[in-house]
């Protein structure tokens, strides 16, 4: 019998890990949290300084009891739960259930990768576990619930059941929310510009230029009348070069990827929602079988806030960039990087387990998104440690009389890190501006004015409300993937081509907890609260304290919110098939909006929510209603399904208004 047991918390790396360690340790798995806070209560006594009541998982009791009998007559106990914060805790909260009587040796090990190495490297420095993490851990634990269980009673009374609030995804709806009543209030501004197309003898194709002054003045064209004037004006003037000039400008590398820049660029460059991202990247982390070899993490810890790499990972990709790019692409001394102040340097960058196994030597293991995804990620590791690239920049000014123009170019001279990796963004230039010199003569072939109105701010993507909600310090990147899911799940949110506008409902629950909890919703004072859980995982701030803290405000806000806001309910004007009310209330469900008689609960009439606008198929006479997939998008189908199986996802026509108007 083995006399060691070893606790992960997923069953995917039980095999994986197992193999590592060979017979003298039994590796099994606690499915994730077996230890948490009760559904049916708040869990939390506040009068006794926010002391926690946990209690086993009642989905989870058949797991406890396994992990109880597999720790009969073991002597040492290894929890190997995941490297955070919460990793820390999940273990705590077990050794009670599995050394009650305190007889057994408690180890807590760590490792950032699934390999021979790391696993075997984090046994022989295992220690105890650090209170300080697990303070952290329940102080986030504690606030989320206090704030969850006792706000959303609220949303329930004043909005309808199924809602919910919390400390983090409430805040991340107001963002949304603010974002788009900015795009509604926005007014576009007409703008003209004007571009030239000019020729120099002996050189093939015309170089476009760009109208940028007058009378060394900044362009602003606001009128076509005013336009059209300057462009026929432009017709009778010389057009000499005025002035070149030329700069090397060098592009650094990126660096690794973390938690929210990983899932930016999934989105951006392969398409993938957050959710979708940390799901493969955990399979990654967890295992793959390797052909006849074992299996193998073949990515670190997809979990962090942290830039920095491992000593002897940089010595293992230095030495790969050498031998496979040669020495111009290698740095004189590795490039560092720095992250940002509240990151756990402990942990490290996503970064491949072993630079050796290139996407395409894996590429036969791995299913479709897997290798997109491992693809991305070894790519910008192994840039990120490659020599600058070097582009020429060049810039062309052009006199026409009172009339400035210019036009740049850029050229690629050393790829550098890019041969490797670049963003969307990184993209050479496309005009060429070698053969133009200074008092250079040239021919004007076209003039090309152009209306153009100002652009709204763009809704935000998975990729732009991660970005902006690590910037601004908001939860932890490892929560933003179900925050985001949560948000579309309770229908405060849809998602259309990878994009969020707030639903109807969306915009009740922000303005109601936004009037009602001010200091909750500030984003500011969130922010501060991420802050301050570091400094009590430092060991600098008590988490007894921050819990007072919190709780006295909060506890005013939610006493005057529950006394003072009245019900709120949207009708329309659509009577009751059923009964004599001359009108329908809207509300939410599972599905999205439905219809639902006004007089409920003596009445219990509910149809799906209406477009006015008519099935499109020959000889329907049914009615397109809203529906709402399990993703959270929203499509439009026929109310005479099942006789009629139309469906689409945007509706044929414009629909009319028929609910108040917001803003009313």
């Amino acid at each position: 019998m083995s006399k060691s047991l070893v606790i992960v918390e997923s069953p995917a790396k039980v095999k994986t890990i197992n193999k590592i360690l060979g017979s003298k340790y039994k590796v099994t798995s606690s499915m994730g949290h077996l230890i948490d806070l009760p559904k049916s209560t708040l869990g939390v006594d506040v009068d006794k300084d926010f002391e926690p009541r946990f209690i086993v998982v009642r989905a989870k009791q058949k797991v406890l009891t396994k992990l109880k009998k597999e720790a009969e007559g073991k002597t040492e106990i290894y929890f190997a739960t995941d490297p955070d914060r919460e990793g820390e805790a999940i273990g705590w909260n077990l050794v009670p259930h599995l050394a009650p009587d305190g007889k057994k040796k408690i180890f807590r090990v760590v490792f950032h990768e699934i390999t021979k190495e790391a696993v075997k490297k984090a046994f022989e420095e295992k220690h105890a576990f650090e209170p300080n993490k697990i303070n952290a851990q329940n102080a986030r634990r504690i606030l989320d619930r206090i704030v969850g269980y006792l706000i959303s009673p609220i949303l329930w009374k004043k909005v309808g059941s199924r809602l919910s609030a919390g400390r983090v995804q409430s805040v991340a709806l107001r963002i949304i929310v603010e974002r788009e009543r900015e795009i509604q209030k926005f007014n576009p501004v007409e703008y003209w510009q004007i571009a030239v197309l000019l020729q120099k003898d002996g050189v093939t194709g015309n170089l476009e230029a760009q109208l940028e002054k007058i009378d060394g003045q900044k362009v602003d064209l606001k009128a076509s009348h005013e336009t059209q004037r300057i462009a026929e004006e432009l017709k009778t003037k010389l057009f000499r070069i005025s002035a070149v000039t030329t700069r090397e400008v060098r592009r650094n590398a990126q660096p690794p990827f973390i938690t929210s820049t990983l899932q930016q660029e999934a989105f951006s460059k392969l398409g993938f929602n957050a959710q979708r991202t940390m799901m493969i990247a955990q399979e990654l982390y967890e295992g793959i079988e390797i052909g006849d070899e074992e299996a193998v993490g073949l990515i670190t810890y997809m979990r962090t806030d942290s830039v920095n790499i491992a000593n002897e990972a940089i010595d293992k990709v230095r030495g790969f960039v050498g031998k496979s790019f040669g020495s111009d692409y290698l740095p004189e001394v590795p490039n560092k990087f720095k992250s940002k102040k509240s990151a756990q340097e402990a942990h490290e960058a996503i970064r491949p387990s072993d630079v050796v196994r290139t996407p395409e030597s894996m590429k036969k293991f791995l299913t479709e998104d897997q290798q997109k995804l491992y693809d991305l990620i070894w790519k910008r590791f192994v840039s990120c440690q490659m020599a600058p690239a070097v582009f020429e920049n060049k810039r062309v000014e052009i006199s026409a009389g009172s009339y400035q123009f210019g036009a740049t170019g850029s050229t690629l001279i050393f790829a550098g890190c890019l041969s490797v990796y670049r963003t969307n963004e990184e993209e050479d230039g496309k005009q060429d501006l070698a053969p133009y010199v200074e008092n250079d003569i040239l021919q004007m072939t076209e003039v090309r004015p152009t209306q153009h109105f100002t652009k709204p701010p763009a809704r935000y993507s998975e990729a732009s409300l991660v970005k902006t909600l690590e910037e601004e310090g908001i939860g932890r990147p490892s929560t933003y993937a179900s925050i985001i899911q949560t948000l579309v799940l309770r229908n405060y949110v849809t998602r259309e081509r990878g994009y969020f506008t707030p639903t109807q409902l969306g915009f009740i629950v922000c303005d109601l907890l936004v009037s009602s909890f001010p200091k909750v919703l500030d984003i500011g004072f969130t922010a501060k609260m991420e802050e301050s859980l570091d400094l009590v995982e430092e060991g600098v701030l008590d988490y007894v304290k921050l819990l007072k803290d919190f709780y006295g405000p909060f506890k005013e806000e939610l006493d005057r919110a529950m006394d003072g806001l009245e019900k709120t309910s949207i009708t329309i004007d659509k009577p009751c098939p059923k009964c004599a009310s001359t009108s329908l209330a809207v509300k939410w469900g599972r599905n999205g909006r439905f219809l639902s008689c006004a007089k409920f609960p003596e009445c219990r009439h509910a149809e799906p929510y209406p477009t006015g606008v008519k099935c499109p198929e020959a000889g329907c006479d049914g009615e397109l209603v809203e529906r709402r997939n399990r993703r959270g998008g929203v499509f439009y189908g026929c109310n005479k399904y099942p006789t009629c199986k139309h469906i689409s996802n945007k509706l044929p026509v414009s629909a009319p208004v028929i609910e108040k108007s917001l803003e009313e």
